[in-house]
């Protein structure tokens, strides 16, 4: 009978701690989505955070306010800065002091969202002379446990040989990975999902942002900030692109409404996120 018993228990915590359930699903918030509202007020505007029940955040700028501050607000609030942001330049040039901002902040990921170029003309020499940057800033942070991880914006779409020139920083990348912002990859004209199976390892974190319908891309990576819309309510597929990246093991996934409804649109975004079945 306790043989029986002590069976079933396993059973039992089996069936709640299947592959699905290994981790909790995160969803955070990128700090830029509130920049307009931490011109007024950083505190209130950090409250306003806590209070929509999030923890998690991706940020790195202090809107002003020095660091020391910023950061025992973010204590005082209770919001973890997994990640913060660097430029292309600060990675470039001082790879080091971008480490020790992430150490002091306790960020597990440096992200990095541009690749400057001029205008609308990003090509292939631009794209090697970033992975080149990436790889060798990447080597530094990957020396004190963090990990870099590249935005895309669509720019990096454009065709190259058989395929594209993100096909090739994607498979010459060996010291940083991809943060997939899902307005831009389909903005530029690629599929979030499509993109995820193919390269399963490559993607470590998510930007949450939903496009209104109708809306046409291009391969420029700028698009008017008031297109971005409630999750859910536009043409990406965000409930397919959270469920194929929980089950590929991507635990932190931000929102980023970049719009003047933020207030208004993101506690719709979270009970949206919160509806979808990840078991």
């Amino acid at each position: 009978m306790k043989l029986k018993l002590k069976s079933l228990l396993i059973l039992i915590l089996t069936l709640q701690f299947s592959d699905s359930t290994i981790f909790a699903q995160e969803f955070g918030i990128q700090l830029y989505s509130l920049r307009n509202q931490f011109k007024t007020n950083i505190e209130e505007s950090l409250k306003t955070i806590a209070d929509w029940g999030i923890n998690t955040i991706e940020g790195g700028d202090t809107y002003g306010m020095e660091e020391v501050k910023f950061r025992a607000l973010l204590s005082k609030y209770e919001l973890n800065p997994v990640s913060i942001g660097a430029s292309y330049e600060e990675l470039r040039d001082s790879p080091e002091k971008v480490a020790q901002k992430a150490l002091r902040y306790g960020a597990r990921f440096v992200m990095c969202s541009w690749i400057p170029h001029n205008g609308n003309r990003f090509d292939i020499k631009n794209t090697k002379a970033a992975v080149k940057v990436f790889n060798e800033s990447g080597a530094v942070l990957k020396r004190e446990g963090i990990i870099l991880a590249y935005h895309a914006h669509g720019y990096e779409f454009r065709p190259y040989e058989y395929g594209t020139l993100f096909d090739y920083m994607a498979q010459n990348a060996k010291n940083f990975s991809l943060e997939m912002d899902v307005f831009w990859i389909t903005h530029g004209g690629e599929d979030p999902i499509a993109l995820l199976e193919k390269y399963p390892d490559f993607v470590v974190m998510l930007h949450l942002k939903d496009m209104e319908k109708g809306l046409k891309g291009n391969d420029s990576g700028g698009a008017d900030v008031e297109t971005n819309v409630v999750l859910g309510q536009g043409q990406i597929d965000i409930e397919g692109i959270v469920k194929k990246a929980h089950q590929q093991g991507v635990r932190y996934m931000f929102i980023e409404d970049e719009s003047s409804r933020v207030l208004d649109q993101v506690p719709k975004s979270l009970s949206f996120l919160k509806s979808i079945s990840l078991n």
